[in-house]
C-alpha cells in the first residue's frame, strides 16, 4: 500500500482510513464473519499490546491535531483511546471489550466529518 506523505487534508484522510482498517478490520474471524484488527489481536499480548495500539491510537489524535481540529473534538479523542486502553488492559474483560468497542473506527468519524465540513474541496473520491 503506497500512503501519501503529505500535510494536505486528502493525504492524512487516506493515512488515518488505512490506519483505522489494519487497528479494527484488517482480518475477519471466519466462523461468526467478525472483522477484527491489530487493536483486538495485539491486545492479547498483556501490556505490551496494549501499549502498541494505544500509541498507534493517539497517532490518529495527533493527525487531527494537524489539521487543526477543536480541543474538544480531540479531547473526545483521546476519550475513546483511553476507554479503549483502560478498559482493554484488564485481562480477558478487556480482550472482549477490544474485539466489540472500535475506538479507532470512532475517531475516523469524528476526523471525516471535520475534513468534510472543513476541507470538502480535497475530499478522496472512494472507489
Amino acid at each position: 500500500m503506497d500512503l501519501p506523505l503529505g500535510s494536505d487534508a486528502a493525504s492524512v484522510r487516506k493515512r488515518i482510513e488505512a490506519l483505522e482498517m489494519l487497528l479494527e478490520r484488517s482480518l475477519t474471524i471466519p466462523v461468526i464473519n467478525r472483522p477484527v484488527g491489530l487493536d483486538a489481536i495485539a491486545g492479547l499480548v498483556p501490556v505490551a499490546g496494549d501499549l502498541l495500539t494505544a500509541a498507534m491510537g493517539l497517532y490518529v489524535v495527533w493527525e487531527g491535531r494537524n489539521l487543526g481540529m477543536p480541543k474538544w473534538k480531540l479531547w473526545r479523542m483521546l476519550g475513546n483511546v483511553a476507554i479503549d486502553s483502560a478498559v482493554g488492559a484488564v485481562p480477558v474483560a478487556g480482550d472482549l471489550f477490544d474485539f466489540l468497542y472500535r475506538s479507532n473506527t470512532r475517531n475516523l468519524k469524528i476526523i471525516k466529518r471535520h475534513l468534510d465540513k472543513h476541507h470538502p474541496a480535497q475530499q478522496v473520491i472512494e472507489g
